[in-house]
């Protein structure tokens, strides 16, 4: 060969070596990325191509996909009660994308996920359609209900959390005010209207917002249950009936400042049990600068505290600081200053004492499976941490349940061998407590064989209530029965 063809050859070869080394830089390298695309109209006509599957709960699904026309995109979402389950599914909308369940479980909804592999390889072989897979979680119909049935009764906003202590299931996951996913689960100008009066900068309501997991408010009073499990842990007070070294007034250290109470209660040196049933803020608060910062944070982590929580949908971290002096460690051990909890939070804080100091690890995602209802994966229930002995559990939960048979928490009284435990909260809102307050209540049902079903933590923000109306045990306790009464029935 003379050396101009060598030339035309070595040039054409390595032409052809680059055009693989393209090709297989593109199918390999890139495909992931180029599949995911959002410009790659491919790939969504091909996620919409066929339905979804579905979100259980109790059996039956909560979701469903209907054919649209005049579409490329061949079928939309629906969504059956869809403002009350959306804490919970999130949405799946042709022209905005996916969010919490719809968005985490995409693949074996679509049922493109790998782990759906002999399922797609069997239906190739067959001819069948592709189908998605089935998404089965850990809620309780009757108890998301009473949850959502009872936030917007009261109407305002709010949030509800009912959680199994024993397993770490989440029972109830619900937010108001809500919206519905179906509204705007097209691509149509109709659903772009729909999204758009959503937006909170559109509707100061702000319907998306998840109340149970996405927004932290001040715990007020029932933080008194994470200062009295540390109080006990450390060794501070060993039991509930013996008296506490609490002057009246308490001077907060390095102030002039008096902690006050609500009211005239008797708080100089009352015992935890009677300090927590009429929620004394001199004696938690001078618990907490006792105690100081670096016990009360270690403590307040093992509920859970300063980390996000995956269920498999992201919690925001509640918040308690660091580096504190103590008069700030003081305030924030009554749940004011910096500290800040999610609903799912205080949940959590209920959960463990009920579950004599063991915290599981909250999920709502049971199980997934294939279209032909083959286990896919299954979520086994998982310990987060021991906040507090069993012993001190109990403890805390003798407190707890004076709290509701005789103190500020009467209105979660069950009865019929149904002994319950909480605590209530009035938490500050505004500059200087200008604002109407949070009403809060966390609380935990244990039957007559000493097993505990559910716990729960329930808030409310009510601008439009009158101040002096606005309490814990007013608002919230009735609804946290409500959804305690919920789950204990649908057991039997």
């Amino acid at each position: 060969m003379n050396k101009p063809l060598r030339r035309i050859a070595i040039f054409c070869g390595l032409l052809i070596l680059t055009l693989l080394i393209r090709d297989n830089w593109l199918q390999y390298v890139r495909a992931d990325s180029l599949k995911n695309d959002t410009n790659n109209r491919r790939v969504t006509i091909a996620r919409y191509a066929t339905p979804r599957g579905d979100i259980i709960v109790d059996g039956d699904p909560i979701t469903g996909s209907t054919e649209t026309k005049n579409n490329d995109l061949k079928y939309k979402r629906t969504y059956k009660n869809g403002p009350m389950w959306a804490p919970v599914t999130g949405f799946a909308s042709q022209a905005f994308g996916a969010t919490q369940l719809e968005s985490i479980d995409d693949g074996i909804l679509t049922g493109d996920d790998d782990r759906l592999f002999f399922r797609k390889t069997l239906d190739m072989i067959t001819g069948k359609q592709q189908q998605g897979g089935n998404v089965v979680t850990t809620l309780n119909a009757a108890a998301q209900k009473a949850a959502y049935n009872g936030l917007k009764a009261q109407g305002g906003k709010g949030a509800v959390v009912a959680l199994e202590p024993s397993t770490g299931k989440i029972l109830a996951l619900a937010s108001y005010p809500s919206y519905d996913p179906s509204s705007f689960a097209g691509n149509s100008d109709a659903d772009a209207k729909a999204w758009k009066s959503l937006l909170k900068k559109n509707n100061p309501n702000d319907p998306m917002q998840n109340r149970a997991l996405r927004e932290t408010y001040p715990p007020g009073s029932t933080f008194k249950v994470v200062t009295a499990a540390a109080a006990l842990e450390n060794g501070l007070y060993k039991s509930a009936d013996e008296n506490t070294d609490s002057p009246l007034p308490y001077i907060m250290p390095g102030t002039t400042t008096p902690l006050k109470n609500e009211g005239n209660i008797p708080c100089k040196n009352a015992t935890l049990r009677v300090a927590l049933k009429v929620s004394c803020n001199s004696v938690f608060g001078k618990i907490g600068a006792d105690l100081g910062n670096d016990k009360m944070l270690a403590e307040a982590k093992k509920f859970g505290f300063d980390a996000e929580q995956f269920t498999p949908v992201r919690s925001n971290a509640s918040v308690f600081s660091d580096k504190m002096d103590r008069s700030q460690t003081a305030l924030s051990s009554i749940g004011q200053f910096n500290t800040a909890a999610t609903p799912l939070q205080m949940a959590m804080v209920a959960s463990a004492v009920a579950n004599d100091g063991k915290l599981m690890k909250p999920y709502m995602v049971d199980e997934l499976e294939s279209s032909g209802l083959d286990p896919v994966a299954k979520t086994e229930p998982e310990e987060l941490s021991r906040p507090l002995t069993p012993k001190n559990a109990q403890i805390l939960q003798s407190m707890m349940e004076t709290v509701v048979k005789e103190g500020t928490g009467q209105k979660a009284q069950i009865g019929g061998g149904v002994t319950v435990g909480g605590k209530t909260g009035t938490a500050q809102h505004g500059v200087e407590n200008s604002a109407n307050p949070y009403a809060w209540f966390i609380s935990y049902a244990k039957l007559a064989d000493g097993s505990s079903p559910v716990a729960v933590a329930t808030v409310i923000e009510d601008d439009q209530a009158n101040r002096e109306d606005i309490s814990g045990g007013g608002l919230a306790a009735p609804i946290a029965k409500s959804v305690m009464e919920a789950v204990i029935n649908s057991k039997k």
